[in-house]
């Protein structure tokens, strides 16, 4: 049995890096490992406000040092990939130096085009990397640094939720309901969202919040659109009820490192509208069959007449290739405790 320490910005929270950081915790105690996580904020067994990503001030070296201390290795989720707490970055470099980490990477600076000036992840005789896409381990192997790709994995027979009840609280009737299950933000592209339910006749419901100074542009975008739209989680309903709920599941995103709506959709058994960002072609060429954001009549054709053939078969491509109960033993491989 190994210690092992988590660190990120934040964990525990409803972000991609949470949720991935959470699973893998799952699956390290599951092989018997001791896990112990550390963010800047979350409900993490050691809070370091220094590391959270609007931080006046990093933590001091003792302070990680000590927080990472008995750990046989330490695992970064995403806080040396993107440099959004810099100095943070450079104390957990310097109390990482000589021992064994795994550097767990769900974006990368030069994929965002506001951060691509800044440096990317460094490496270390001692350090491993893990990317979450093949797209990311050819961009850090361009620059001299080896990684091993580890795509994320998802519970494949989730709870089913409460379609009706839920229906009824959003107040939409028997119409069409479309969920975008993501935060809004510039490239979560939105417009594209708003046109497509434009297009159905269809009611959006957008389930996360608004990030990065977008709530003006997207108060724009709705008012423009005319499209009927809900917005925010309901108090006492979970993930599940909002795929319960939703006829058709958009993703049209034109970046994502992953993008877990995407698998999402299938393993609640949901009809999704994808944009190809590129990460995106990566998980299709797995085989899976999904609408193109803009084929309206096809999206409209399976809303009337739904093929539960086309969604079983996704959801044994799911099962093959993106199952969370095969993560242990896939995390075993790359961790090598």
């Amino acid at each position: 049995m190994a210690r092992v320490g988590v660190v990120s910005f934040r964990l525990g929270g409803t972000d991609g890096v949470s949720i991935e950081a959470a699973k893998w915790c799952a699956a390290l105690r599951s092989l018997g490992h001791e896990v112990a996580t550390v963010a800047g904020e979350g409900p993490v067994d050691i809070v370091l406000p220094g590391l959270a990503i609007d931080a006046p001030s990093p933590p001091t070296r003792r302070e990680l040092d000590e927080a990472v201390a008995g750990a046989d290795v330490v695992i970064v989720e995403n806080l040396a990939s993107l440099p959004l707490n810099p100095a943070a970055r450079e104390v957990l470099y310097d109390v990482l130096a000589g021992r064994r980490a795994i550097f767990h990477h769900h974006d990368l600076p030069w994929q965002r085009p506001h951060l691509a000036h800044l440096e990317g992840p460094r490496a270390s005789p001692e350090w491993r990397h893990v990317t979450i896409n093949d797209l990311s381990r050819r961009e850090l192997a361009s620059r001299g640094l080896h990684a091993t790709t580890l795509m994320n994995s998802f519970d494949c027979d989730p709870p089913s939720g409460d379609r009706d009840a839920t229906r009824r609280e959003l107040a939409v009737g028997a119409g069409r309901l479309v969920l975008l299950a993501s935060r809004a933000l510039a490239r979560k592209n939105v417009a594209g969202a708003l046109e497509l339910a434009s297009s159905l006749g269809a009611t959006l419901w957008i389930l996360g919040p608004s990030e990065d100074d977008y709530e003006e542009e997207l108060g724009r975008l709705v008012e423009h659109s005319g499209v009927d739209v809900r917005r925010g989680q309901l108090d006492g309903r979970t993930v599940h009820d909002a795929y319960a709920a939703a006829d058709l599941v958009v993703m049209s995103s034109t970046w994502e490192g992953f993008g877990n709506p995407v698998l999402e959709s299938v393993t609640h058994r949901r009809p999704l509208a994808l944009y190809p960002y590129p990460v995106a072609r990566e998980i299709v060429d797995h085989g899976f069959d999904f609408f193109d954001l803009g084929d309206v009549a096809g999206i409209a054709a399976e809303l009337d007449a739904p093929d539960a053939r086309r969604r079983e078969r996704n959801l044994d491509i799911a099962r093959r290739d993106f199952n969370v109960n095969d993560l242990p033993g896939r995390l075993r491989e790359v961790v090598d405790l």
